[in-house]
């Protein structure tokens, strides 16, 4: 058995690139990882196809990658990072922002449909498959209908924006807990 392997995790914040979209509900993903590496203190080098950083946490190697593809080509750099670390599914997190879920419901799944989601379409599509976790963070439906594309790419309003800070530590706090403990554990400890 490869150890090495099992100390490796890629964590992949999905967005949009590009000033007009920073902070935006669709970019939540990029938010959670600019934190964590403001945190850790590393900074992102724009690499192939992703921004691209390490963060060493309790013997294991987060790779942190934000795709520069937009959105609905996200796939393209889950699939070139992943063979290119040598990274298995298993230790995939993809972080996205979920229409389905209340704002600040924050939920672990080991795998799943896309929802709807072009991003998470678009990793199934390249992949093959949907057997990786992801960390959905909800932005609720505030929207009326027809109106979904300039509500995910609108930004929190201010009531939100209060909660965020909180939110994003917490969604750190389940990435440090997926690479530690498991999907599983994780789960249970955090999904209310």
């Amino acid at each position: 058995m490869d150890y090495g392997l099992e100390m490796k995790y890629l964590i992949v914040g999905l967005g949009n690139i590009g000033p007009e979209y920073a902070d935006t509900r669709h970019n939540i993903g990029f938010m959670i990882l600019n934190e964590f590496a403001k945190q850790e203190g590393v900074k992102f080098y724009n690499e192939r196809l992703a921004y691209y950083t390490e963060v060493n946490y309790k013997a294991r190697t987060l790779y942190l990658i934000k795709p520069t593809t937009y959105m609905n080509l996200s796939g393209k750099a889950v699939s070139h990072w992943m063979s290119t670390l040598k990274i298995p599914a298993e230790n995939v997190l993809v972080l996205v922002d979920d229409i389905a879920l209340p704002f600040g419901t924050l939920r672990l799944k080991p795998k799943g449909g896309a929802a709807g989601h072009n991003g998470l379409k678009h990793i199934e599509a390249t992949l093959g498959h949907n057997e990786y976790a992801r960390l959905r963070f909800g932005v609720s439906d505030n929207f009326p209908k027809g109106r979904q594309v300039d509500y995910v790419l609108d930004g929190f309003d201010k009531d939100e924006l209060a909660e965020l800070p909180a939110l994003i530590e917490r969604s750190i706090e389940m990435v440090k807990s997926f690479v530690t403990i498991g999907t599983e554990l994780t789960m249970t400890r955090f999904n209310k």
